[in-house]
């Protein structure tokens, strides 16, 4: 996987958070500010903006742009995370031109640890923790059945999504939805939902 096919997922997550942003925004409508949609768009617009303009020559490059450009574009907690996420990923890649699923699946664990790092959730508290967590362990389990790229990439994706879904019974525990307690309950965290589109978006830019 090399900066092209990074930048593929890129291109791939805008589309996805485009035609997605209105979704997003009613599930935060029910627990949240409801603007998660509509900040996500903005910020993925300008993410795509950014690397037009900057054209990074590795992996690694373009994720810490990529990170960066979220923290400065997104508003509220989604920024910060999401960018700190990204430009954990690409710190991990280093210099590398190419990136094996091995080392795709050290990134993904040190952007998880990130995102605990900045938020203080853990699985289970109704956040984007609930679908980060359980992709980063499938697509460790892949590595280590050997699947290829695609495969891997492809249970990774699964696992996010349902993580997400796992989180419509919770009662929120962190954030805003917090506040809400048992009301909370019965609704679909918008932070996991985003995430499991992101690894939606890795699926289909190793589809390509």
């Amino acid at each position: 996987m090399n900066t092209d096919f990074f930048a593929a997922w890129i291109d791939e997550i805008a589309a996805a958070v485009r035609a997605r942003r209105d979704h997003l925004t009613q599930l935060d409508a029910a627990i949240g500010d409801a603007d998660h949609g509509a900040n996500l768009d903005r910020g993925f617009t300008a993410v795509r903006e950014a690397l037009a303009g900057a054209s990074p020559h590795t992996p690694g490059a373009l994720l810490v742009l990529v990170g960066s450009t979220l923290i400065r574009k997104v508003g509220g907690a989604s920024g910060p995370l999401y960018g700190t996420a990204f430009r954990e990923m690409g710190k991990a890649f280093g210099e590398a031109a190419e990136v094996s699923p091995a080392e795709l699946s050290t990134a993904l664990d040190a952007a998880l640890s990130g995102v605990r790092r900045l938020g203080a959730a853990a699985e289970g508290d109704k956040t984007m923790v609930d679908a980060l967590a359980p992709a980063a362990r499938a697509l460790a389990q892949a590595v280590r059945d050997g699947l290829k790229a695609e495969e891997a990439l492809e249970a990774t994706a699964a696992a996010a999504e349902q993580g997400a879904e796992a989180t419509i019974p919770l009662q929120a525990r962190k954030g805003r939805a917090s506040y809400l307690g048992p009301r909370s309950i019965g609704h679909e965290d918008p932070g996991a939902a985003s995430t499991a589109l992101l690894f939606g978006a890795l699926r289909a830019a190793a589809s390509r």
